[in-house]
């Protein structure tokens, strides 16, 4: 069992409300995120997964609770959101690279913005990452030259470029041909391997049963049931988990 002292992201009874349309996107949610672990979050299409997944660091503002990173409650108006974010690697479904930038210059950029690291060192670390993704040949090309799937490993690169402490990813593969899926998931598995902690919005089922030490499933904008995939896949308790298992492949 995890010790507490291990818990890298502690959501506590977060709430989320659209008042113009009476929505409530997450209701009551708890979660806590252990250093080192790997977190699918699962779901029908509007559980509020992504905003979950948004809500960790910021880019979605709770309407109540708390979002304890770190020892630092980052609902707390008075935080320094950004500062915080620096430490929370963020990979969208759609890659959001600079189009006028090459591959070298989108990873460097925030490193050497923020005086992280000097050019010469963001850019030594850049290739050596691209190299851990496959893609070193392709750091002077452009990102209209790439494919969607080398996109996408290029965007995983420029959330690590920042040495992140967790990676979140919002549903990754979603916006890519099947072909290219496989790719992206095998660098996110190795990422999985070497230990990063990581919470991932997804439909990818059999990524979440083989790479996931918890699968967390929603309804509603509410967390229903989180196991370990074996015990959560094999033997669902909630009656919607049931009812969504039968409906997808795994």
């Amino acid at each position: 069992m995890t010790e507490k002292s291990d818990v890298l992201i502690s959501v506590r009874h977060i709430v989320k409300e659209f008042p113009d349309s009476g929505t409530v996107a997450l209701n009551d949610c708890s979660l806590d995120i252990s250093r080192g672990e790997v977190v699918a979050i699962i779901g029908p299409s509007g559980s509020g997964k992504s905003t979950l997944l948004r809500s960790l660091n910021m880019l979605e503002t709770p309407s109540s609770g708390e979002i304890i990173f770190e020892g630092t409650d980052l609902a707390d108006k008075s935080v320094d959101i950004n500062r915080h974010r620096q430490k929370m690697g963020m990979v969208f479904q759609h890659f959001n690279l600079f189009p006028h930038k090459t591959v070298l210059e989108n990873i460097t950029l925030a490193p050497v913005n923020l005086k992280l690291k000097t050019k010469a060192e963001a850019e030594k670390a850049a290739v050596a990452l691209l190299e851990r993704v496959g893609l070193a040949d392709k750091k002077d090309e452009y990102p209209a030259m790439l494919s969607g799937g080398q996109k996408q490993r290029i965007a995983i690169v420029r959330a690590l470029a920042m040495e992140p402490d967790v990676m979140l990813f919002d549903e990754p593969t979603s916006a890519l041909d099947p072909e290219m899926v496989g790719e992206v998931l095998d660098v996110m598995k190795s990422l999985a391997k070497a230990g990063m902690t990581m919470v991932v919005v997804t439909h990818e089922m059999g990524f979440a049963k083989e790479v996931a030490d918890r699968v967390v499933f929603m309804a509603d904008g509410k967390i229903l049931e989180e196991n370990t995939p074996s015990e959560l896949y094999e033997h669902p308790q909630d009656p919607r988990l049931k009812d969504f298992l039968s409906k997808v492949l795994i």
